[in-house]
């Protein structure tokens, strides 16, 4: 007796069942739990640090989580607490043992704050510094992500890149569910003016000295929206004030992409964090249509090199940079710690436009790309002009972290 054949819809349900699980696994961007899978790495289930006193990082935080008006978001200031035995890239929490400062990050509980007292207290918490010290550190965390889990990111990212200004959260309504990707899109969509407004008043604020914006996976779409609308509504320059905009593993159409980068006007201050290899975005982009994800661009691949290249960004390819052993390999960008260290000398890097200058900035016109070369640990290597096919004794070292920009 021959067994009946599944109909033809119902293969095509269940294989996008798979790839939606699947795609729900690899793009949170901290995965599920917010223990072990938090770090990927088997390092983060060691119960035992050095001894010593734990950091306290003040963390502010714009959040449009429930009870925020539409539109608008709510605001409280948390101390997170960082272990004296930390590893670079990983975020100590408990698994057997109880939490403990000593051991673990904590988070304690939040002060809310009105919009005014927020960036008075961003004002407190930069009075007296100088230079680098003046300035904030936006962070949009990506899809299927819970609160905690964002707030332990941007304080491990902090205190891996040795940031010595003031780190904000922006906490969007991710409903951190695995099959939650399309309710997260329209929570973040739904986030985008919360997150302008953010951006222009500390833009607004004297105290502050640059802002930069560090978003991944998801949130770097609504990242990229919030300075477009910004941009539409002559403050792209948010007064002349934005420093770094870093995208990291950003789950963006290269389309669309093109059209922020145009309308923000500015792209010399982008820096992409890609990987060929980051498995999420190769599910995100099927389920898209096989529409090429800006996270996922292959730069051995001439006309995706040249693509993005030409837009004037700078480019950084984390394809086989070792990290935490996530498998999805989505969260290379804060796992590895040599990329952390990228991320901390485009912070040193960037600098301020001038308010006049940056009422009509210039759109980088293509150029020639350039040859890839090692990130170095401390600073970029610097990157050689091509003039000819160089011989193969002139190649420029190979590695697993390479950056690519235009010159």
């Amino acid at each position: 007796m021959t067994a009946l054949a599944a109909p033809r819809s119902d293969f095509a349900r269940l294989w996008r069942v798979a790839c939606a699980s699947a795609l729900a696994l690899g793009l949170g961007g901290c995965l599920g739990s917010g223990l072990s899978d938090l770090t990927g790495a088997a390092a983060s289930l060691s119960p035992f640090s050095a001894p010593g006193q734990a950091r306290r990082a003040p963390l502010l935080v714009a959040s449009t989580h429930n009870g925020a008006r539409v539109g608008a978001a709510t605001f409280s200031e948390i101390v997170a607490t960082v272990p004296p035995g930390h590893s670079p890239g990983l975020i100590e929490r408990p698994v057997v043992t109880p939490e403990s400062a000593s051991r673990h990050f904590t988070l304690g509980p939040a002060k809310p704050l009105s919009d005014s007292a927020f960036q008075m207290e961003a004002s407190r918490l930069l009075s007296g510094r100088t230079g680098l010290g003046r300035d904030v550190l936006v962070y949009v965390h990506g899809y299927n992500t819970a609160f905690d889990e964002a707030a332990y990111r941007i304080t491990q990212i902090v205190a891996d890149t040795g940031f010595s200004g003031v780190p904000v959260l922006f906490a969007w309504p991710s409903r951190n569910s695995l099959f939650g990707y399309g309710a997260d899109k329209e929570g973040a969509t739904a986030s985008r003016d919360a997150l302008e407004k953010l951006l222009r008043d500390l833009g607004r604020n004297p105290d502050v000295g640059r802002v930069h914006v560090l978003a991944h996976s998801m949130g770097t779409w609504l990242a990229m929206e919030a300075l477009r609308q910004a941009a539409i509504g002559g403050d792209g320059s948010l007064g002349g004030k934005i420093g770094s905009v870093m995208l990291a593993a950003p789950d963006l159409d290269l389309d669309v992409f093109r059209v922020q980068v145009a309308r923000i006007g500015r792209a010399d201050n982008i820096s992409l964090f890609v990987a060929s290899d980051d498995r999420a975005l190769m599910l995100s982009s099927r389920l898209a249509g096989s529409r090429a994800r800006v996270g996922g661009l292959d730069l051995t691949n001439k006309q995706q090199r040249e693509e993005v290249t030409s837009l004037g960004v700078r480019v950084y390819d984390l394809t086989g940079a070792r990290d935490g052993g996530d498998y999805f390999r989505h969260g290379t960008f804060a796992e590895a710690p040599q990329i952390v260290q990228v991320i901390g000398t485009r912070l040193k890097d960037a600098k301020v436009v001038e308010a006049s200058a940056a009422a009509a900035p210039a759109i980088p016109q293509p150029g020639p790309v350039s040859a890839p070369a090692v990130v170095a640990h401390e600073e970029l290597a610097p990157l050689p002009q091509p003039t000819a096919a160089p011989s193969p004794s002139a190649q420029a070292p190979t590695g697993p972290v390479t950056q690519a920009a235009t010159q």
